[in-house]
């Protein structure tokens, strides 16, 4: 019979039989959807510019300086678009093998990495909620085969898997009550990086182009005018000229300086005397791109040996290991526990948005990132995140600038911070209705009363 589960997968324990309601449809895995593997890439494939190659890296991180590209065309099998479903069936068991939407762009699919399509009577989006209910039993399997540090998930595995699902309404059912959560997750993701994306584009207009200066000095903004981005009451702010320095231009009265002048270093770790007795560690792994997205909860005998760095609201995080995977962010209420890993920056009055930026900003990401040696683990020192180049200006103008800032910067680390908790929600609910625990209606009637 089509999709049955083959004789060896019986005596296999719960890795291959998880829970779902007895009145569900029983089959296996691999039957409900064409799994497509990506390519095996070589070198002489990439290319500098074309279309992106994508890999793990990129499912859970997005394009970066790292993403490798290629100019080639592949089989319409392989092709990735916006709003796929991607499956990694080999890396880290806990961190890489996961169900994932591709949220773009374009581009061509690396190996490891399934795309799935499902049959018909699956809907899409119950079955990406039930890869993710069946985590555990993919991480359970990869740990039986893991060596060096990786798992896999074969096509075996997910044929001696034995699933069930109920009928398509109820499987929509189920997808639009965790879809609710996720869609409200999406939105504040989409705000946070508009809010970030502004306050980036001022960061450069006044500390990397000084637009400000150069409207003056080739006489595009006059005394009580405004421009685009620059109010009138700003023009007496900045001067009207640029001057030579052995660093590069920069404004009249301004100088070149280093974070270290605007942030302390690694300013604190828990005393053992005061240590808290529950540990919230945020790690590199969770901090991505700007986003601490989940922190860890410890009881302090247990956390890991680098849950040692006091993090306070508005400092920045920086990893110095690998810094080019984007392992960075904003500090966004205190009570966390960062990890050594990080070097951690505490800015002084009127700098946070300043030193967050100028931190950040890709460029610098970049610059770390060339600067890191070592072969398996590059890294840097966390005086060379210290030693970001940044103009100085007086304290009128980086007064105006955190002011202008700052309240972007909040509503960011606010939608950040509701949108864990909405993933919490998320993924409490998740295995109660995959396994029948909690009935539809029910869960429906709970989600009216949160959202």
């Amino acid at each position: 019979m089509a999709g049955e589960v083959p004789e060896p997968a019986l005596n296999r324990g719960w890795l291959y039989h998880p829970e779902f309601p007895a009145h569900w449809h029983r089959r296996s895995l691999y039957s409900l959807a064409t799994w497509v593997n990506g390519i095996a890439f070589k070198d002489i494939q990439f290319a500098p510019t074309g279309r992106p190659v994508i890999k793990i890296a990129e499912i859970k991180g997005g394009i970066s300086g790292q993403t490798k590209f290629t100019r080639q065309t592949f089989d319409e099998s392989v092709f990735v678009r916006a709003g796929d479903l991607l499956f990694s069936w080999s890396g880290q068991p806990e961190t890489s093998i996961d169900a994932f939407w591709w949220r773009g762009p374009e581009g061509w699919l690396n190996q490891h990495v399934f795309r799935v399509t499902p049959t018909d009577g699956i809907d899409k989006v119950f079955l990406y909620y039930l890869l993710r209910y069946l985590k555990p039993n993919f991480v359970g399997i990869a740990r039986n085969k893991q060596t060096t540090g990786l798992g896999h998930v074969t096509k075996r595995d997910m044929e001696n898997m034995e699933v069930a699902h109920p009928d398509l309404p109820e499987q929509r059912a189920i997808a639009h009550i965790l879809g609710t959560l996720d869609d409200k997750i999406e939105l504040n993701r989409r705000m946070s990086a508009t809010l970030e994306a502004m306050a980036r584009t001022l960061f450069k207009a006044w500390f990397v182009d000084f637009e400000p200066v150069r409207a003056k000095a080739e006489g595009r903004w006059h005394k009580g005018e405004s421009l685009p981005g620059l109010p009138a009451h700003l023009y007496d702010l900045f001067p009207n000229r640029l001057v030579e320095t052995e660093q590069g231009e920069i404004p009249e009265g301004w100088r070149w300086g280093t974070l270290a002048e605007s942030a302390d270093l690694n300013p604190e770790v828990w005393p053992r005397a005061t240590r808290p007795k529950t540990i919230a560690y945020v790690d590199l792994a969770n901090t991505k791109w700007g986003r601490i997205e989940s922190i860890q909860t410890f009881d302090a005998t247990e956390a890991p040996s680098r849950a040692q760095r006091v993090l306070r609201a508005r400092d920045t995080i920086v990893a110095t290991v690998r810094p080019g995977n984007g392992s960075f962010a904003l500090v966004p209420h205190d009570g966390l526990t960062g990890s050594t890993g990080f070097a951690h920056l505490r800015p002084h009055r009127d700098a946070s948005s300043v030193v967050y930026l100028a931190a950040t900003s890709a460029e610098n990401i970049e610059r770390l990132a060339h600067l890191a040696d070592g072969a398996a683990y590059p890294a840097v020192r966390p005086e060379s995140v210290a030693a970001t180049p940044l103009p100085i200006a007086d304290s009128a103008v980086m007064g105006e600038f955190e002011r202008r800032t700052a309240d972007w910067l909040g509503r960011m680390a606010g939608a950040d911070n509701h949108s864990r908790t909405l993933s919490a929600l998320r993924d409490a609910l998740l295995p109660k209705l995959i396994s029948g625990e909690l009935r539809v209606p029910d869960a429906e009637r709970f989600l009216e009363r949160v959202i």
